[in-house]
């Protein structure tokens, strides 16, 4: 009997430490809630400014040079701002839920609330929301016919582009993409050996070359300049230094090429 005494002793004693303990952690979390939301703005914000530092750039997609590249942009940035909102009114939500709960709040409207609006009604509407933006952008960057498109048919290999020009037969150029400024250019992009990838972050979004098909993509320059290429799929050893830049001309420029005055 004394043994069994002990025992609910014992068990009184464990239960009262775990009372301690829940209040301790209720008392942390309530803490914690009271601060997280201001405290998650300023490392939202911190982490942002210091990403945004390194913003420009030749690889830089938020510093677009081309219509293509400015609607992928913009879908980047609609994407970030969105993501932020929707993290502060996460934040606030949980700061919210530790707040002790009204004497006469209705359980029933509280569960519809977090539940049916706040847990299924505003993920599908923002999940279908951007679904919509993006086909909207994705349609945008298909490639249309103008009869002013430059044609140009690109082959990777390891490691190394081939650039032909339907303009130009029979002449070829090595890792080095010559386009007109201001001018729509559709480049046919397929591959000798392995899956690589054509990617002008200022310019337009990837694509993959692949063996035996042929992608199209569509890229535009507004203005004259140098544009840095590469393959952003990692297909073997060396893959890191697949690079290939694009000449946009102007005008003048660019006949100078078309008669091969310039290489």
């Amino acid at each position: 009997m004394a043994e069994n005494g002990d025992a609910r002793l014992r068990l009184i004693e464990a239960g009262n430490f775990l009372d301690r303990i829940g209040q301790v952690f209720g008392f942390c979390f309530t803490i914690v809630g009271r601060h997280l939301v201001p405290l998650s703005r300023s490392v939202v914000a911190c982490a942002t400014l210091l990403v945004l530092v390194g913003c420009d750039g030749a690889l830089s997609i938020v510093d677009p040079a081309g219509p293509a590249a400015r609607s992928i942009a913009l879908l980047w940035w609609v994407m970030l701002v969105g993501g932020v909102l929707i993290f502060g009114l996460v934040m606030v939500l949980i700061a919210l839920s530790f707040r002790k709960r009204a004497a006469c709040e209705d359980d029933a409207g509280s569960a519809r609330l977090w539940i049916v609006k706040l847990g299924i009604a505003f993920p599908v509407t923002v999940l279908l929301a951007l679904l919509a933006y993006g086909l909207v952008i994705g349609e945008q960057l298909l490639p249309r016919e103008s009869g002013e498109t430059v044609i140009v048919r690109a082959e990777a290999r390891q490691w190394a582009w081939n650039f032909s020009y339907d303009d130009l037969p029979g002449r070829t150029t090595q890792d080095v993409l010559h386009i007109p400024a201001g001018r729509p250019v559709d480049i046919s992009i397929t591959s000798t050996d392995v899956i690589h990838s054509f990617w002008v972050p200022r310019l337009a979004g990837k694509l993959d070359a692949i063996p035996g098909h042929v992608n199209t993509l569509r890229i535009e320059a507004d203005r004259p300049g140098t544009y840095q290429g590469l393959s952003a799929e990692f297909s073997g050893s060396g893959y890191d230094r697949f690079t290939f830049q694009v000449i946009a001309h102007d005008e003048t420029g660019w006949q100078a090429f078309l008669t091969g005055e310039t290489e």
